[in-house]
């Protein structure tokens, strides 16, 4: 059965850079509905959303916000979604269950650049957006140069759907390219209907025109009625501009004042004209509804409260959830509408609604919930970003340390881009994420929600150390009298390097029995443990060992001798063939415009790296992907320079590849230093 669209609700996300105004736009939008009585102020901490005391601190959103309004006669769920690139799966996880977003900007056309991952992101997903111009009484360019650079970071059309009018460069009021109908903005009062001045007239029909032409390109009858001069009704403007934002085809532009509310209702009208409804985008992602109405749901977000424990935010795509009904086998414990920090109980939700469940223990970020036992649709999630910035943590009390498990993935589960791992050769805690601010954040939720304050540093570099002299004949001898029994082990070890990357192979060559069978794994384990720490200080790699001959005692020997004698060999023995410090070296893919893309070159430079080539980034336009090897010691810094240069949008992907022996100059500094140690 077909969905057909009707009034219920919408959801809307409100996307853009750090410090565009998002939320507060939200806070507009909900004043100017009267869903609140008084506009809070970000900077003195008195918003609906960015509630806790990370966002506080910050003056930024650090997390998800949802609220919901009603203007028009529907119901919309808005998600004010964090502007730092550093929390861009948060948004990205959001954007899966919308039916539409908001994409923030300000009127500044130098800054246009940092929106070109998140367009790109919409577009790839073919999410409806539209872009509300921000900040508008700070612009010191042009409408038109706000255009035309929106032009260049869009793949899909950008058309105004108003033009301003200024007065001494004031914003003042508005011109709508629909019905033709100059305004002049009011505080706290609708606009008032003024006539077009007469000095714009021109600039205003440029535009309007450059939005029916852009419509055109998707209407063959508005094609016909422009050939022929004729002026097309407003009715089936608004129906085009509906159909191709549902389809993504377009971007319409708007504009205002956030914190004066100029602006804001407009959007509002062009919501509730042209946003599509949940409806139909079930039915665009081939959802229909179910004979036996079983309900389909997606979690956006994660949340742990100090008071309601786990609460998952989820998008209701097929049937109803009740109060008391399982998912995936979890029985809810709770169903909630979300305002900000506030919660407000309901006993059902329907399809389309963004809905707070309680207590789902197993679901996570992304997953597909369903109330049958074998779920035949799992729904698309956002790409898992990998980390590129990390730090070693230490709880600063000792007995922390048995809570910190359990914490950290709670803060996994509320931020899938955060990691965190034992490393296996430094015995660090390593925390991953996005970058210093991501992880500051999340340090600080250990602090304040677990009571677990942290000391970090930089993690330590795996060095490794490898050889290049083969020596044969090392010897390892271990006597060793107590009392009555004694210790008895001989061997003869030969020992020579390994092609780079090869590891550690063992051998043996014994004749005639001069080393028992049953001792020979012993031996094998005493090298193995020397080399867990080689000359240098540093493990041990891409050496083969063979034993060639030895001697017992049929009495004294034993597994514990003959791996004593193997130790001893090794120790004296390694020191001889020429130990060499090795360091691990990532292989890198960088992404920037191409504007940055010298810039990046020079950067590589700096840091020891090899530039392997760069080429044009596939499906974005204007950016380039730059492959090269860089050293991991040379890596721990590098997304903060990246984004240093490239207005924050640069990054990169990375993956272990290979080891390299150290110049020997850093080899210096690094062993005076460990050893001084």
């Amino acid at each position: 059965m077909t969905q057909k669209e009707g009034p219920g609700p919408r959801n809307v996300a409100i996307v853009g850079p750090y410090s565009s105004g998002k939320t507060t736009l939200l806070e507009s939008l909900l004043y100017v509905s009267q869903t609140i009585t008084r506009k809070g102020n970000v900077d003195e901490g008195s918003t609906l959303g960015d509630a806790t005391p990370e966002a506080r601190d910050r003056t930024m959103t650090v997390e998800l916000n949802a609220a919901t309004a009603e203007y028009g006669g529907i119901c919309f769920n808005f998600l004010d979604c964090p502007g730092s690139v550093e929390l861009q799966l948060e948004t990205d996880n959001a954007l899966m269950g919308v039916d539409a977003a908001i994409v923030v900007c300000e009127a500044d056309p130098h800054r246009v650049l940092t929106l070109a991952p998140l367009l790109q992101f919409l577009d790839s997903w073919e999410i409806p957006h539209l872009i509300w111009i921000n900040k508008m009484d700070r612009a010191a360019a042009s409408f038109q140069e706000v255009l035309e650079a929106l032009k260049t970071v869009s793949t899909r059309p950008v058309l105004p759907q108003q033009y301003p009018i200024r007065e001494d460069q004031n914003l003042v009021g508005f011109i709508d390219l629909i019905t033709e109908q100059a305004y002049h903005y009011h505080p706290d009062a609708p606009a008032d209907a003024v006539p077009i001045p007469a000095e714009l007239k021109a600039q205003e029909q440029a535009a309007r025109d450059e939005m029916l032409e852009a419509l055109a390109d998707f209407d063959d009858h508005l094609l016909e009625e422009l050939l022929e001069d004729i002026e097309p009704p407003q009715a089936e403007i608004v129906g085009d501009l509906k159909q191709d934002l549902g389809a993504d085809l377009i971007v319409p532009v708007l504009f205002g004042i956030a914190t004066a509310d100029f602006g804001t209702r407009p959007l509002w009208q062009a919501l509730v004209k042209e946003a599509p409804a949940a409806a139909v985008t079930a039915e665009k992602r081939g959802l229909e509804e179910t004979a036996d109405g079983g309900a389909l749901a997606q979690v956006l977000k994660t949340f742990y409260t100090p008071q309601g424990g786990k609460l998952s935010l989820v998008r209701v795509w097929q049937g109803s959830l009740a109060d008391g009904d399982s998912l995936q086998g979890d029985r809810m414990g709770g169903l909630y509408r979300l305002m900000g920090q506030q919660t407000t109980s309901l006993s059902q939700a329907k399809a389309g609604d963004i809905v707070a469940v309680a207590r789902l223990t197993q679901a996570q970020t992304g997953d597909t919930l369903t109330s049958q036992a074998n779920p035949s649709v799992t729904l698309p999630t956002a790409e898992r970003l990998e980390p590129v910035y990390a730090l070693a943590i230490v709880p600063e009390h000792r007995s922390d340390e048995v809570k910190l498990t359990e914490a950290l993935n709670k803060l996994k589960d509320e931020d899938p881009s955060l990691q965190w791992e034992q490393h296996g050769d430094t015995h660090e805690v390593i925390l991953w994420g996005q970058g210093e601010v991501h992880l500051k954040l999340a340090l600080d939720r250990l602090r304040r929600k677990y009571g677990l304050p942290m000391t970090t540093h930089l993690p330590q570099v795996p060095y490794k150390e490898t050889i290049r002299k083969p020596v044969q004949e090392l010897r390892g001898r271990y006597k060793h009298q107590t009392g009555g029994h004694g210790q008895f082990g001989d061997v003869f070890l030969e020992v020579r390097p390994l092609a780079r990357g090869a590891g550690f192979s063992f051998d043996q060559k014994i004749v005639g029995g001069v080393v028992p069978r049953q001792y020979i794994p012993s031996v094998e384990t005493g090298v193995r443990e020397s080399l867990a720490q080689g000359p240098l200080g540093f493990p041990v790699v891409d050496v083969a060992v063979t034993l060639t001959h030895g001697s017992y005692h049929a009495v004294d020997s034993s597994d514990q001798a003959f791996k004593q004698a193997a130790r001893l060999a090794m120790q004296e023995g390694l020191p001889q063939c020429e130990p060499v410090l090795l360091e691990p070296v990532d292989s890198v893919e960088i992404s920037v415009p191409n504007s940055f893309t010298a810039n990046v070159l020079r950067l590589i430079g700096t840091h020891r790296g090899q530039i392997l080539g760069y080429e044009a980034k596939t499906d974005w336009r204007g950016w380039d992907v730059v492959t090269a090897y860089l050293p991991e010691s040379e890596m721990q810094t590098l997304i903060l320079e990246l984004r240093s240069l490239s207005m924050g949008v640069g990054t990169f992907r990375w993956q272990y590849d290979h080891l390299d022996p150290v110049p020997d100059g850093l080899r210096d500094r690094l062993l005076a230093k460990t050893h001084g140690d």
